[in-house]
């Protein structure tokens, strides 16, 4: 009853649309608040354009019932929020790594908005993340998102969801996965402010007149912020390269 009313082509438009656009809007760098919605959708559309005569001949004949088509729609909606929110999560190990940071070096109270993550953070944090976003363009990371919509198809055929266990697996995995990139990220910062609080405990027990919390207080940030300026490289190598093999899942080899 459908096919007399949608043609075959703007059916597999369609389903496309809602994988591809799902997928960037999301995207980290392009799904972003202070991005253009026209821009978003430009881009969605052409990816979209791009996709049909690749995949347009592997996705399912027009259902018979609108229920049927509804559950199509939705279930590429679904893959895509799989590919985007993914990239999403990880992206989060920033504002994780910002948040230790900020309170081994006392610069906690310096809040900032974070256009990334859309919300109020601490400095360091949106800092690392409009970092980490600026680099992952650079290193040309983004086109392996790119590449995993497309390659999606073979591993998520159109119609087939992945079991409900295997995606709840699969979200609690890149939950604890940026939890635990974003601990690797500041690790040097821990390291350094167990031993700067141990040595002011120390001081303080040794000579309790003085009021270190007044004197170190500066030589704190200066510490911090030379730390900073030595581990920031190689901290942001360290989130590319997950960021790079999180990428690759969605790649099919």
């Amino acid at each position: 009853m459908l096919a007399q009313f949608l043609p075959e082509q703007m059916f597999a438009f369609m389903l496309i649309f809602a994988r591809v656009g799902m997928a960037i809007m999301l995207m980290p760098g392009i799904g972003e608040a202070y991005v253009y919605a026209r821009v978003r959708l430009s881009l969605a559309l052409a990816v979209t354009l791009l996709l049909l005569p690749v995949v347009g001949d592997g996705l399912p004949p027009i259902p018979a019932l609108p229920i049927e088509l509804l559950m199509l729609v939705a279930g590429e909606v679904v893959q895509g929020l799989i590919i985007g929110g993914a990239a999403r999560l990880l992206m989060s190990s920033l504002n994780v790594a910002g948040m230790i940071i900020s309170f081994q070096s006392s610069l906690a109270i310096a809040q900032s908005f974070d256009p990334n993550q859309g919300t109020q953070t601490a400095l360091v944090g949106s800092f690392l993340s409009i970092l980490g976003v600026l680099l992952v363009f650079v290193a040309g990371l983004h086109t392996m998102l790119f590449a995993g919509i497309h390659d999606s198809y073979r591993l998520f055929p159109v119609g087939e969801l992945p079991p409900a266990g295997d995606l709840a697996q699969l979200v609690v995995s890149l939950v604890s996965s940026a939890f635990a990139i974003g601990l690797q990220m500041s690790a040097p910062f821990i390291v350094y402010g167990m031993v700067f609080y141990i040595g002011l405990g120390i001081i303080q027990r040794l000579i309790p007149q003085i009021q270190l919390f007044f004197i170190m207080m500066p030589a704190q940030l200066l510490f911090a912020f030379f730390v900073i300026m030595v581990v920031l490289s190689s901290t942001l190598l360290v989130f590319l390269s997950h960021f790079e093999e999180l990428a690759s899942r969605f790649l099919v080899k």
